[in-house]
């Protein structure tokens, strides 16, 4: 999973073909600390399918209110560059394949 800033966000996200997921997170967050090993699972097994960043809310406070993240971790999908579905705290894996299934 690769770390996205505001500087990067358009070429990472805004400006990329097919499914990126952004986890919007803190490290001194349980639940988002909970959600990464299912990040991590997701991505090895669907990275050909979905590209997953991640935007530290506190280093990118910007960001995170242009999409306007009140709660972490807060997982926005992006299809084409234009955010489609979202989710606010920890799911288990099969949410996600079934979000990806659901977008493709």
């Amino acid at each position: 999973m690769m770390n996205t800033t505001e500087m990067s966000f358009e070429n990472d996200v805004l400006k990329k073909r097919g499914l990126v997921l952004v986890d919007f997170w803190a490290p001194w967050c349980g639940p988002c600390r909970m959600v990464a090993p299912v990040l991590e699972e997701l991505e090895k097994d669907h990275g050909a399918d979905v590209a997953i960043r991640k935007v530290n809310v506190d280093n990118e406070g910007r960001l995170a209110q242009q999409f306007r993240v009140s709660s972490i971790p807060t997982l926005i999908l992006f299809k084409d560059g234009k955010p489609v579905d979202g989710v606010i705290g920890v799911r288990p894996k099969e949410y996600f394949e079934e979000l990806l299934r659901k977008h493709k």
